[in-house]
C-alpha cells in the first residue's frame, strides 16, 4: 500500500552528550554532574564491573554520585526489562547500559519506559545499536524490535574499544557498511511508492558511510580508525532517529541477518552476517558503490576473517528464501521476481561468496 503523502512535523531528538576518546570511562562523574544528574541506575554486562568499575567509581565518588541500583543483565525478555524498571527508585535521573548488546538493550528500554535519560557506554561497537532508537528484545521467545528512544548520552572510551576482541570490530564494520545497500533499498522503495524518503537522514546515513569508505587505509587497532567507525556507527543511528524509521541503516542484508538467526543453532554476530549479506545485496543491487564494498571488506580484513569461520551455506540459502516474508509490504531488493535464484547463483558461483559461505 503506497505511503501517505503528507508527512506532519514530529519531534526529533538527539543525544545531548557525545564523548569519544580515551580515558572516558573515569570522567563519566563528571559528566553527570554537569547535566544536573546525581542519583543514577547502572546495568552492566556479565564480569564487566570488576574490569573496569574501579575507574566509574572513584569518578562517581569525585563527584558525589549516588547509585539507587546496580544490576548485571542476564535476560532480555521484555517481561523482565518491565519489572525491573517499575521498580527502580522513582528518584533515579538518569539510567546507564554499561557493555555489549543485551546490556545496551536492557538499559535503554528500562529509561523509555520511565522517560528517564539513557546513557550508553558501550564496550564494544559491533553495531549502531549503542545510539539507535530501538531495541532488540525477547518477546515471547523470540527476537523482536522494539522502538524504544534515542539515548541523551553516548560515552565511548577508547582504551576499552581498543582492547576488544577483533571479531566486534570486523562486526562493526559490516554492520556500517551495509548502509549502502540499506539506503539503495529504500530509494527504490520511495521511488516505487511504498515508503516516505527523508533527505537529511539519508544525507547523514550516506556520510557515516563514507567517513569509513574515504579512509586510505584499515588499521583496525589504530585510534583514528576506532574513532571514525564509532562515530560513523553513531551517526547511522541518529540518522534513524531523525528519519522515523530503521530504512537509513537496515534493508535485505538485516533480512537475511534476522532469517539467519531464526534458523541456525549458532548465529554468528549480527554484523558479521550483515556484512556478507550486504556484499550479496550490493551483487544482486547492481549498487554503484559495489567496488567500494568490496575493496573496504577485503583490504580491512574482514572477507578473510569471515572465511576462517564461514556461514553454512545450506542454512543461508534458506535465511535469503524466507527473508522477505519477515516484514510485510517491506519491499527491498529480494522482493524482486526470480531474484532468489539469482542469489543462490551467486552463492554457489562468486568467488568471495563462495568462500565465506560454505
Amino acid at each position: 500500500m503506497p505511503y501517505q503523502k503528507f508527512i506532519a512535523n514530529r519531534q526529533i531528538n538527539i543525544p545531548y552528550m557525545v564523548k569519544i576518546g580515551y580515558g572516558k570511562i573515569g570522567r563519566i562523574g563528571k559528566y553527570l554532574v554537569d547535566k544536573g544528574m546525581s542519583n543514577v541506575g547502572l546495568f552492566w554486562s556479565d564480569g564487566l564491573e570488576e574490569v573496569i568499575g574501579g575507574k566509574l567509581y572513584k569518578g562517581f565518588e569525585q563527584n558525589d554520585i549516588e547509585i539507587v541500583c546496580n544490576k548485571i543483565v542476564q535476560y532480555i525478555n521484555i517481561e523482565e526489562v518491565d519489572k525491573v524498571a517499575f521498580n527502580l527508585p522513582h528518584n533515579t535521573d538518569a539510567i546507564l547500559g554499561i557493555g555489549g548488546g543485551k546490556v545496551i538493550d536492557f538499559a535503554k528500554y528500562c529509561a523509555h519506559l520511565l522517560k528517564k535519560p539513557y546513557i550508553s557506554v558501550p564496550t564494544s561497537i559491533s553495531n549502531d545499536s549503542f545510539c539507535s532508537p530501538n531495541t532488540s528484545l525477547l518477546v515471547d521467545g523470540r527476537r523482536t524490535n522494539v522502538k524504544s528512544s534515542i539515548p541523551f548520552g553516548v560515552v565511548i572510551d577508547l582504551d576499552i574499544i581498543s582492547k576488544s576482541p577483533k571479531m566486534f570490530v570486523y562486526s562493526g564494520m559490516g554492520d556500517m557498511i551495509s548502509k549502502a545497500t540499506a539506503l539503495w533499498d529504500w530509494k527504490v522503495a520511495y521511488r516505487k511508492g511504498y515508503v516516505g524518503y527523508n533527505d537529511f537522514a539519508a544525507m547523514l546515513a550516506y556520510n557515516s558511510l563514507d567517513m569509513i569508505l574515504s579512509m586510505p587505509q584499515y588499521d583496525l587497532g589504530s585510534s583514528e580508525f576506532l574513532r571514525n567507525l564509532s562515530t560513523s556507527l553513531l551517526l547511522s543511528g541518529v540518522s534513524m532517529e531523525i528519519a522515523g524509521t530503521s530504512r537509513p541503516a537496515s534493508g535485505a542484508e538485516h533480512l537475511i541477518s534476522q532469517s539467519l538467526d531464526n534458523i541456525v543453532k549458532r548465529p554468528h554476530l549480527h554484523g558479521l552476517q550483515v556484512g556478507v549479506s550486504t556484499y550479496l545485496c550490493a551483487l544482486l543491487q547492481n549498487n554503484p558503490s559495489i567496488d567500494k564494498i568490496r575493496r573496504f571488506l577485503l583490504n580491512s580484513g574482514f572477507f578473510e576473517y569471515m572465511a576462517s569461520d564461514p556461514l553454512p551455506k545450506e542454512q543461508y540459502i534458506q535465511a535469503v528464501r524466507h527473508a522477505p516474508l519477515l516484514k510485510k509490504d517491506y519491499y527491498t531488493v529480494l522482493s524482486e521476481k526470480e531474484i532468489f535464484l539469482k542469489a543462490v547463483h551467486l552463492v554457489e558461483t562468486e568467488t568471495i561468496l563462495k568462500r565465506v559461505i560454505q
